[in-house]
């Protein structure tokens, strides 16, 4: 049996899967421009399936004018020439394929750029073909916008068009405008793209911001927030748009038959899987339910939960779960720490943390012994940090206009570092790449921990080894126990395996009682943990592992 045929064998993959998100611009460069690329991702693969990630998620490589990174789509069907060729593409998934690792890719489906000819053409006049497949209005009787709905990138998510002698709605940068997707044949053109990837091989999709893709038609205003229900999940705390609840310019149920559209789509196709980002600091785990219930729309989605800035402790990962599953109870999440869109979670969370290495390897395991599929994000499985950039090398659009009470988010997205003694870390042979490379982090490089005992890299290849021997830790229900000491304690249980999991979340020695039942200790996780009499003792990040007999 060939390793494609193994992938398309199991329509449930995704159910417990552990994907691994590479940002192509920073992953590794093949031909010296300071960019990353197709070709680099290629090369690297093996690193994917040494560390025993089930997938690949790809950030944006379409074609692109590149003002928010690829997140701005001028081409559906095409890869941008910074990032290579459709052949590269084609390449990249064969090679995947061939190493057992399933390709997913990420749709950027609620807005273009400015460049597209979509939107080139609907902004010449009131009257073209594709006048109504962007979000138009006209303005208010003074000239300002039609309603107050804010973009996530500052100011009026209202630009106005001279041609047309109308605003155009953009949730996000100016040259990003938001498509109408209550126009069916915007819809119809979408799913097109859509169906043009799978007929290339791919494996599934991340949808970008899936709750922003509708907006309301009676253009109502978004009534105001009260300070005390505002976090900063969503946008920067420095944004005013979490000063609003946003009832109408995103999170419409017009987005559910849409999503059954999407879904209808993929089902055409054998084994493929989409899991949707959903942004919303207020609603975030019920609209996850909404979108995952009745086998129809999304396979799963993931919320900004744990991508928060507090860090987690016992009772609030406990609430999370118990949260989701309320909110989902047909419902299947994807949970991560990071992504190429917040602080990295080592320095997030593990401000002031002695023994860094020891908060990566337990917020690790943690991660993936949850209930529910994983993301890991480049460089995660090296503990690297957040990068601290200076104002002049910034890139991101976000972080230069709220510079300096927000720095963006550069610092996650800085080059992977594969040799410590190589320029750029053996990212790019190039005098400068597109972002620095930070020092701090040639010493946490891939070629320093790997085969080295004890080392961050050496723990996620152990740890995901140990999770897929114990099928109750991908595919199992989960049921929490009491909080004891700064310990986190719950069983997975699956198909007759029943596990006990206890991770101190704190950085002193904890001490409990083993719950009643017949154990058998677990080993090869790399946690440190001891059982005495009835009693397990836990060190500083510290995790014990236990099978029901």
């Amino acid at each position: 049996m060939t390793s494609s045929s193994i992938l398309t064998a199991d329509k449930d993959w995704w159910r417990g899967a552990v994907i691994y998100q590479i940002y192509p611009r920073s992953f590794q460069d093949s031909n010296s421009d300071g960019i990353g690329d197709l070709k680099g991702i290629t090369s690297r693969l093996p690193h994917v399936a040494e560390l025993g990630a089930d997938a690949i998620w790809i950030s944006p490589f379409f074609t692109s004018p590149m003002r928010d990174f690829g997140y701005d789509v001028s081409n559906y069907c095409d890869v941008d020439p910074i990032f290579g060729t459709l052949a590269d593409f084609d390449d990249l998934v064969a090679e995947a394929h061939r190493l057992g690792i399933r390709v997913m890719i990420d749709l950027v489906i609620s807005h273009t750029s400015s460049d597209h000819p979509w939107f080139q053409e609907s902004r010449k006049d009131r009257d073209n073909a594709r006048a109504d497949w962007y979000v138009w209005a006209d303005p208010k009787p003074d000239g300002t916008p039609p309603t107050n709905w804010l973009s996530i990138f500052g100011g009026s998510a209202w630009q106005w068009n001279p041609d047309r002698m109308q605003y155009y709605l953009h949730n996000f940068l100016t040259s990003q405008p938001d498509l109408n997707l209550h126009n069916p044949k915007v819809q119809d053109a979408l799913l097109d793209a859509t169906r043009f990837w799978l007929e290339r091989g791919v494996d599934g999709f991340r949808l970008d911001t899936i709750n922003f893709y509708f907006h309301d038609q009676q253009l109502r205003d978004n009534p105001a927030l009260e300070p005390e229900r505002r976090n900063a999940n969503t946008a920067p705390a420095v944004n005013p748009y979490n000063f609003q609840e946003h009832l109408y310019d995103k999170n419409r149920p017009e987005n559910l038959e849409f999503l059954k559209r999407f879904r209808a789509v993929l089902d055409e196709f054998p084994a493929i899987a989409a899991v949707g980002e959903v942004g919303d600091s207020q609603r975030g785990l019920e609209i996850v339910g909404e979108y995952t219930s009745g086998g129809d729309k999304m396979h799963m989605c993931y919320a900004f939960e744990f991508l928060a800035p507090e860090r987690p402790t016992p009772v609030s990962v406990a609430e999370v779960l118990h949260a989701f599953a309320a909110a989902a109870p047909e419902g299947w999440a994807c949970w991560a720490f990071s992504n190429h869109d917040v602080m990295r979670h080592v320095s997030r969370w593990g401000d002031g943390v002695e023994d860094i290495d020891g908060f990566a390897k337990l917020f690790a395991s943690l991660l993936m012994s949850l209930r529910g599929s994983v993301c890991i994000y480049e460089g995660e499985e090296l503990a690297l940090p957040e990068a601290d950039l200076a104002f002049e090398d910034l890139q991101d659009p976000y972080g230069i206009e709220f510079w300096p009470a927000f720095k963006g988010r550069d610092g996650s997205r800085t080059p992977m570092v594969w040799e410590s003694g190589s320029l750029n870390g053996g990212f790019s042979s190039a005098p400068k790449p597109w972002l620095p490379v930070p020092v701090e982090h040639l010493s946490r490089s891939v070629d320093t921990q790997k085969g080295t005992q004890g080392s961050v890299l050496e723990h996620y290849r152990t740890f995901l080894a140990f999770r897929k021997q114990h099928p109750a830790l991908v595919k199992g229900d989960i049921r929490f126990l009491p909080v004891t000491d700064n310990v986190l304690g719950f069983t997975r249980t699956h198909d007759g395996e029943k596990l006990l999991c206890l991770f101190n979340m704190g950085e002193t020695t904890a001490r409990l009682p083993l719950p009643p039942g017949d154990w058998t200790v677990l080993d090869d996780h790399g946690l440190a943990g001891n059982l005495e009499g009835g009693t397990v003792e836990l060190p500083a990040w510290g995790g014990f592992f236990a099978r029901h007999v």
